[in-house]
């Protein structure tokens, strides 16, 4: 395997892990090298969307060893996502299990240091119990597979270029935009395939109740950097971003101030940079913010990666890999 040519997509690995939830108790876990599930045709999941999952990396390091990032707070956020859509919750304790196993059971496919590479973790719950009428299943499927991943955007750490979209909406603001459920996902596909016809990288999503706020870029959380200042939206349909949680906390680490707030869009010609950030790409920096409404087109930069979000980007991958002091205890080494 060329560990530094891989691309951000599935690739097959020797095992994946699953748990049943039946009678309101979850079964001990059980390793398949099998790829694929048998379902009903019935399952809430294909029918009603109950489905949630989480997206996680592990790491090598120089000294060899395997680490998890910031894992509890997945293993949060997926409870989260579960009450959202009236799922049985996945305790820290299985969640934990089922991520370190997995990754054991894998561990000749996590990619060597220095390749740029990682290796994806994705748990995932789906409701398996034959509903006709719109009610939650007695039945679900919790499971864990990886794959190894090279950069989100195949240009890596490099600016990009993103279009505003008001003609289609992620989430609505009491919807469900903070549950990771795959619903949200294909809702913003008509809007990310149009930003690739057109040339951009990925859409940003507007607010859908006034379209004056920024809420997400594609997948990803939005932020921009000003006078020594991170900003970020606050909003009730946007995913709890775990990498953007994180560098809030770096950047004030580095003496920087934050906000989270909403940011309307008349805002980003005030930015000195603006990138996206998520688990998948880390972050993503932003060189161009086109918006076809009024023909507007913000600019950051000149083409290469701020010295804000370059600063930001090495110091939370140097911690993911072990490079330099956790000092907020965010890794987990694997044994």
């Amino acid at each position: 395997m060329d560990w530094h040519k891989l691309p951000f997509g599935y690739q097959k690995t020797s095992y994946n892990l699953r748990s049943i939830y039946q009678n309101g108790v979850w079964s001990p876990l059980e390793a398949y090298d099998s790829e694929y599930l048998t379902l009903h045709m019935a399952a809430t999941s294909l029918h009603y969307g109950q489905e949630i999952f989480e997206g996680m990396k592990a790491f090598k390091g120089k000294d060899d060893k395997i680490r998890v990032f910031r894992w509890e707070e997945n293993a949060k956020r997926f409870q989260h996502s579960a009450k959202g859509v009236l799922m049985p919750e996945v305790s820290v304790e299985l969640f934990r299990e089922a991520i370190f196993k997995v990754i054991l059971l894998n561990k000749e496919y996590v990619p060597p240091y220095g390749t740029g590479a990682s290796l994806y973790i994705r748990p995932l719950m789906i409701g398996t119990g034959a509903e006709v009428g719109v009610k939650p299943a007695d039945e679900y499927l919790f499971l864990v597979f990886v794959t190894p991943v090279g950069p989100y955007f195949k240009e890596g750490f490099k600016p990009v270029n993103m279009m505003i979209s008001r003609e289609y909406d992620r989430a609505a603001p009491l919807g469900t935009g903070t549950f990771k459920t795959g619903g949200n996902y294909a809702g913003g596909l008509r809007a990310i395939r149009k930003a690739h016809e057109m040339g951009y990288a990925n859409a940003i999503f507007l607010d859908a109740k006034e379209k004056k706020f920024i809420d997400e870029c594609g997948p990803a959380n939005f932020f921009g950097i000003k006078q020594n200042t991170y900003v970020t939206p606050e909003s009730t349909s946007i995913l709890n971003s775990i990498t953007n949680k994180s560098l809030l906390q770096i950047a004030q680490d580095l003496g920087m101030n934050t906000e989270r707030r909403k940011v309307p869009v008349t805002e980003l010609e005030t930015f000195e940079e603006t990138g996206a950030c998520g688990t998948a790409a880390v972050i993503s920096p932003i060189y161009k913010i086109f918006d076809p409404d009024t023909q507007k087109t913000y600019t950051y930069g000149d083409g290469e990666p701020g010295p804000v979000s370059s600063r930001l980007y090495k110091k939370l991958t140097a911690i993911q890999q072990g490079d330099e002091p956790d000092l907020h205890n965010w890794t987990t080494v694997v044994e």
